[in-house]
């Protein structure tokens, strides 16, 4: 099956997203550029960049990521980490994971 002929929901992007953070330790004071996971993800998903950058900016109203060094860097916020693990969970065991 091609990767890009499938069409993946702003739900799974965000558990996806949530999920490398997580693989990667990225809680709190540790972060990412947000530019390396905009760069992982674009194999996988289509107009990558302003979706994926619309899809963090909902993750950071909604609190679960927060922004590092004027928005450049992202880490997940730990005082969610319960919440994170589980939506991360329920979307990727459901067998729909990028």
């Amino acid at each position: 099956m091609n990767l890009m002929s499938r069409q993946y929901s702003d739900e799974e992007i965000k558990a996806d997203i949530m999920n490398r953070l997580m693989r990667r330790g990225c809680w709190g004071g540790k972060y990412i550029p947000l530019e390396s996971l905009v760069n992982w993800l674009s194999k996988k998903v289509k107009r990558i960049g302003r979706r994926v950058r619309k899809l963090i900016e909902d993750l950071v109203r909604e609190g679960y990521i927060l922004l590092h060094k004027g928005g450049k860097t992202i880490s997940l916020n730990p005082a969610l980490s319960r919440e994170i693990v589980k939506y991360v969970e329920r979307i990727i065991e459901g067998g729909r994971s990028l």
